[in-house]
């Protein structure tokens, strides 16, 4: 556990170290409307290398929502066990920890739009002025959200095979977002640096909490032998 919460704890302050140069490192007026980016060489070149795609974006926003419904599956999960064990403290400490995750993806996400770091690199159709883009929150959600039902696919999925599966699966969703958003053109580069940067954050904070139980009871079974 120990492990995973410094590995959480030094991943925070490695987004808020990189947080701080997007706003303090070569900052210049290359979005539009004349707003201002961090990085604006290699944002701005990356940016003219992919242009803008929105088939993609919009392939990625289907696979936000999945997230955004796989979340949903979990907390009717937790409901069930709390109505069932008629008490908070005995649903599973996976399924609470979950929810903290949850709750820190929201947080982070009103956070964001409330602090604008990066606007856009476009203007997205229907909007007249460009919108809050860093850290790129859809990646943040998914990778969080399938990152979290990577690690406790074990632990409620019985079939090694099955289990596996879904690991590939929600892998191959994160993957898709991450190139998906990369290629659609709507975020400039470090915006998605970013949200893998406080995606991995809370991941291994999640798994530190997740993790606890286990690594008292290995503990203690090594001390007795």
């Amino acid at each position: 556990m120990k492990k995973r919460l410094s590995a959480g704890i030094i991943m925070a302050a490695l987004f808020a170290a990189f947080t701080y140069l997007v706003t303090t490192y070569d900052i210049a007026a290359v979005g539009p409307q004349g707003t201002e980016v961090g990085f604006s060489h290699i944002n701005s070149r990356f940016h003219e290398m992919t242009g803008v795609n929105m088939g993609w974006y919009e392939v990625t926003d289907v696979l936000g929502y999945a997230a955004i419904a796989l979340a949903a599956l979990f907390a009717v999960a937790g409901l069930v066990q709390m109505i069932r064990r008629r008490s908070l403290l005995k649903v599973d400490r996976e399924i609470i920890s979950l929810g903290v995750l949850f709750v820190a993806v929201i947080a982070f996400y009103v956070g964001f739009e409330k602090f604008i770091i990066n606007y856009r690199p476009v203007i997205m159709p229907g909007e007249i002025y460009p919108e809050a883009s860093y850290p790129s929150s859809h990646t943040m959600l998914v990778c969080a959200v399938m990152g979290a039902a990577m690690i406790l696919t074990g632990r409620y999925i019985r079939s090694r095979f099955l289990a596996g599966l879904l690991r590939v699966l929600f892998a191959a969703v994160m993957v898709m977002t991450v190139c998906g958003r990369l290629y659609c053109g709507v975020h400039w580069l470090t915006d998605i640096i970013g949200g893998l940067l406080l995606s991995a954050a809370l991941l291994l904070l999640f798994s530190a909490a997740v993790y606890r139980k286990t690594d008292r009871a290995e503990q203690g079974y090594t001390a007795r032998h």
